[in-house]
């Protein structure tokens, strides 16, 4: 299902008290909103939630308004998701949200109640940074790689078949998707396997952009990843098997220090685990389709890609 609540949002801004309003607004849509602001924000008993909820009201929205008067999002998230169901054999019932959010993620995947949700925060894609707003600046046209992107996660965490140690864990959160605990109960391989996934779906439902927009990249950093991918393989390679909220962190995370990405005597690209992770998966999706390789466990990505360098074990 698709929740729009982008116009909600606007009246929120224009109420004669807007920071009460969006406390309103929190209430009626808490189970969704509280996940956004615990896994991307931060927790909503915090001091600073007020500043941080006054910093989005007050940004001026001019770029997005300009966005939403000439695209039609909605028509064109709908559009995605019918991909989505099609191309993913989607068995379990998912919702995107379209939102306007408080300056984290771009989009993300949740999971509330067993139910598996992507969002995309719509600030981010007008096509210009917007230092008021926090948005990135990313192309319109980029809300559909992403949709898919973060439905792939959805479809791997909820899947009956899936065999995903990340749909394990959510299990044991009692259906509930906590970004750090996930990343301190799966192994690296599972966090780079997953995210992988997601861009080779993105591939599979939205062709036709260029690589790094898959990965969240801009050129010049896709480059630098291809030029590293040798030894980003093999300081990996002994803790891909390994846990830990760290390994996270060095990976997939923006806005990471320079010293916690220090690994072989070199500080790697921030989100690197990206790049790698389109890699590792690369053989799983060409043999199994993307459909299968999404329910699949991170060990058997790993056997489909010794089986197509020609590694045999015994």
């Amino acid at each position: 299902m698709l929740i729009n609540l982008v116009p909600e949002f606007f009246r929120v801004v224009e109420a004669p008290d807007p920071l009460e309003a969006y406390r309103r607004y929190l209430d009626d849509h808490l189970p969704v909103l509280s996940s956004y602001w615990h896994n991307y924000i931060l927790d909503l008993a915090s001091p600073h939630v007020d500043d941080v909820i006054g910093r989005a009201l007050a940004a001026d929205r001019r770029d997005l308004h300009d966005v939403l008067d000439r695209l039609d999002v909605p028509a064109l998230a709908e559009d995605v998701m019918r991909r989505c169901e099609d191309l993913f054999e989607v068995d379990v019932p998912f919702d995107v949200y379209l939102m306007v959010g408080v300056g984290g993620a771009n989009a993300g995947e949740l999971v509330v109640g067993g139910r598996g949700i992507a969002f995309v925060c719509l600030e981010h894609f007008t096509g210009r940074p917007n230092h008021e707003s926090l948005g990135l600046g990313l192309q319109p046209e980029l809300i559909g790689p992403w949709i898919a992107h973060e439905v792939a996660h959805a479809v791997r965490y909820t899947a009956p078949e899936s065999r995903s140690t990340l749909a394990r864990v959510i299990r044991e959160l009692r259906g509930t998707y906590d970004l750090w605990e996930a990343g301190s109960r799966a192994t690296l391989r599972e966090l780079l396997v997953n995210e992988g996934l997601a861009v080779a779906a993105s591939r599979a439902v939205a062709p036709g952009f260029d690589s790094w927009d898959y990965l969240g990249y801009t050129r010049r950093q896709y480059r630098r990843l291809r030029q590293l991918e040798a030894f980003l393989a093999r300081v990996t390679e002994f803790d891909l098997d390994r846990q830990g909220l760290g390994y996270r962190l060095r990976y997939l995370t923006g806005g990471v220090s320079a010293a916690q990405r220090l690994v072989g005597g070199k500080v790697i690209p921030e989100r690197s685990g990206y790049y790698l992770g389109a890699r590792m998966v690369e053989a799983i999706v060409a043999e199994s389709g993307i459909a299968r390789a999404l329910r699949a466990d991170a060990v058997e990505c790993r056997e489909s890609e010794e089986r197509a360098r020609g590694i045999h074990t015994a």
